[in-house]
Parts: C-alpha cells; sequence; structure tokens
C-alpha cells in the first residue's frame, strides 16, 4: 500500500476534532490531541498533567498523583478518537461505553508536570464492540497498560 492510503496514512486530532469526535468536556476531558493516528489500528494521545487539574485537590492533599482511572479513561478517550477518524464520525454524536477493563498494571506515579503519552492499538473492531490494548507513558518510562473494551453507540443516520 501507498503512502497516500487513507486506511494506514497517519495522521493527527487537534483539541478542536477531538471535541467534534467526542462528547467529553471539562473536567472529564482527559487528552489534548491524539497524534499518529493509523485508522482502525491505533493513535498515540497526549496529556498534558496540570496542577490546575480538579482531581488533584483531593488525590492527594500535598503529593498530588493523577488517578489510575483517569489514566485508563484518558487511553479510552484516545481509542474513541481513532475509531471517529477511522469511521469518519466527526460531528455525528458518537457515545462510547465500556464493556471490560483487562489485565490492569500500574508502573509509575503521574503527577503535574508530566506529559502523559497513551498509545492505544485496535485488537478488534470495525462494528459496535472494539477491543483495544493500552500503554501509558512518561517520558518512554512505562505508568500504565491495560486491555479494554467499549462499545461505540453510533449515530443511526451515519
Amino acid at each position: 500500500m501507498s503512502d497516500h492510503d487513507p486506511q494506514t496514512a497517519a495522521s493527527d486530532a487537534d483539541i478542536g476534532l477531538i471535541q467534534r469526535i467526542i462528547p467529553h468536556r471539562y473536567p472529564f476531558l482527559l487528552i489534548d490531541k491524539v497524534r499518529e493516528i493509523v485508522p482502525h489500528k491505533s493513535g498515540v494521545g497526549i496529556k498534558n498533567v496540570t496542577f490546575n487539574e480538579p482531581h488533584f485537590q483531593g488525590h492527594f492533599p500535598g503529593k498530588p498523583v493523577m488517578p489510575g482511572v483517569t489514566i485508563i479513561e484518558a487511553m479510552a478517550q484516545t481509542a474513541a478518537v481513532v475509531v471517529g477518524v477511522s469511521l469518519d464520525l466527526a460531528d455525528k454524536e458518537m457515545l462510547v461505553y465500556f464493556m471490560a477493563i483487562d489485565k490492569v498494571k500500574f508502573r509509575r506515579m503521574v503527577v503535574p508536570g508530566d506529559v502523559l503519552e497513551l498509545a492505544v492499538t485496535v485488537k478488534r473492531g470495525g462494528g459496535k464492540i472494539w477491543k483495544f490494548e493500552g500503554r501509558a507513558t512518561v517520558g518512554g518510562e512505562l505508568a500504565c497498560e491495560a486491555e479494554f473494551t467499549a462499545m461505540m453507540d453510533m449515530p443511526a443516520n451515519g
């Protein structure tokens, strides 16, 4: 396949496109951009972790640590953007629901100032049910890994 094949060409999603694909907004929009999107295959989400995020007020006072569940949610949002780009779902009000989260391991704390990279790979997809593998890293160091399955609630009138 050529480099210009839309099924294999990598692309990026800025915050504007992310908001056109997934419904999440402050305080629960947990990715800033998605780069290296290969439709139906993979993408890398970027989360710039800042002290101003609401969960740091209570998790934990004096020692801010990004909750593990929000790291997994950021992976899922990245995956949803990959699906949205793959199926051309911008502006079509797609919703995504977790069905399973498996093989989760946390290896490093994520703290304000970190740039979290969320690499997701499609293990199975194409219809309503998609399965992904995700790895979250900071500076190349593994912070979290997981497999997760999600149902895409796609608009009936594409």
